[in-house]
C-alpha cells in the first residue's frame, strides 16, 4: 500500500497509489482530516476503526502531491552517525573539530529532533536562508512511521510497531551546527525537512536492505544501502522507547551514508538554483529545489 497526502483542484486529499502509479483513489474525509494527511489513517488503523469508503481514482500526473503526514504531531526523530564512512568524512570536517570526541564512532544512537514546521512536500522549494547560514547541506535517509503506540519496544518486536517508510531528506546547516554543537537549531530551519513521494507499507519494502541514492543537479553524490546502518532499524526503535512512548504517526529518520556536502574537499554546500533528488528503491524519489 502505498498512501499520499495531495492536493487536487485547490482540495486536500489522502489517497491510495495504484500499484503502477498511474492513479491515486481518495478516501472521502472531512477536510480537517485530509488536512492531516496519511496520519488520519494511520490513527484509525491503529485504533482498529474501519477506514473512509474510497472515492473516484484521478490521474497522478494530475494532482499535487503533499509531504504524506503534512505536519506531525511531534518533533521529527533523527539519528545522526549512523553510516561509518559518514561517521569519518564529517569527523575531518570543520564540523568533526567544533563536534570534538562527539564525532567519534558512536556507541549508542545519537537521537536528536527537527520541529514539525520544518516539512515540505516534493517539489517544495527548500529555502537557502542567506541570513542564516552559508553551509546549507544535504542528507538522503530513509524514514520509518510508527503504526501504533509503544513504550519499552524491545528489538525482537520492534518491527510490529512500524506502519511503513519515506524519504527524507535532512537538510543540515553546518556552520550553524558548529557554532552550537547540539544539532536541533542547524536542522530545523523552515522547509529544512522535505518528505515524500508517499508512505510506503513495511510489507512492500525490505528495509534491512533498501538502495538510497543522492543527486546534486543530476550528479550522482549519496550511494549506498541500509545494510550498512550503524544501528539497524530494531536498535534505533528500542533506544528510543526505553523511556518515552512513541505514538501511531511518528517519524524516525535513520541516519544519512557518505556523501554529504561538507565531506568534500572542499565543501560542496547548497546553493540557490541547485536541485536535490532522492531515491529509495521500492519507495520512489523526492525531489526539491533550493530556492
Amino acid at each position: 500500500m502505498k498512501l499520499a497526502a495531495y492536493q487536487y483542484q485547490s482540495e486536500q486529499y489522502v489517497g491510495v497509489i495504484s500499484q503502477d502509479l498511474q492513479t491515486v483513489t481518495p478516501y472521502q474525509l472531512s477536510k480537517e482530516e485530509a488536512a492531516r494527511g496519511a496520519l488520519a489513517i494511520i490513527e484509525l488503523m491503529a485504533e482498529e476503526k474501519s477506514l473512509p469508503a474510497l472515492g473516484s481514482a484521478v490521474a497522478l500526473k494530475d494532482v499535487c502531491l503533499l509531504a504524506p503526514i503534512p505536519k506531525p504531531k511531534r518533533n521529527i526523530f533523527c539519528v545522526g552517525k549512523n553510516y561509518l564512512d559518514h561517521v569519518k568524512e564529517i569527523k575531518d570536517s570543520k564540523l568533526g573539530e567544533a563536534q570534538g570526541a562527539m564525532a567519534n564512532l558512536p556507541k549508542h544512537p545519537v537521537v536528536f529532533s527537527k520541529v514539525p514546521e520544518s516539512v515540505i512536500g516534493p517539489r517544495v522549494g527548500i529555502d537557502s536562508h542567506p541570513h542564516a547560514t552559508q553551509e546549507m547541506d544535504y542528507e538522503a535517509e530513509l524514514a520509518v512511521v510508527i503504526a501504533k503506540k509503544g513504550k519499552t519496544i524491545s528489538q525482537a518486536d520492534a518491527m510490529k510497531y512500524i506502519w511503513g517508510y519515506t524519504i527524507i531528506n535532512d537538510i543540515s546547516a553546518r556552520d550553524v551546527q558548529a557554532k552550537h554543537v547540539q544539532f536541533h537549531l542547524g536542522k530545523s530551519f523552515d522547509t529544512f525537512c522535505p518528505m515524500g513521494p508517499w508512505l510506503v507499507s513495511a510489507d512492500e519494502l525490505d528495509s534491512s536492505k533498501a538502495s538510497i541514492k543522492c543527486w546534486v543537479n543530476g550528479e550522482l553524490r549519496q550511494d549506498a544501502t541500509t545494510e550498512l546502518l550503524i544501528f539497524n532499524i530494531p536498535t534505533i526503535i528500542e533506544a528510543i522507547s526505553k523511556g518515552m512512548t512513541l505514538y501511531p504517526g511518528d517519524v524516525i529518520a535513520t541516519g544519512t551514508p557518505s556523501g554529504v556536502g561538507m565531506g568534500f574537499k572542499p565543501p560542496r554546500f547548497l546553493k540557490k538554483g541547485d536541485t536535490v533528488k532522492i531515491e529509495i528503491d521500492g519507495i520512489g524519489t523526492l525531489e526539491n529545489p533550493v530556492i
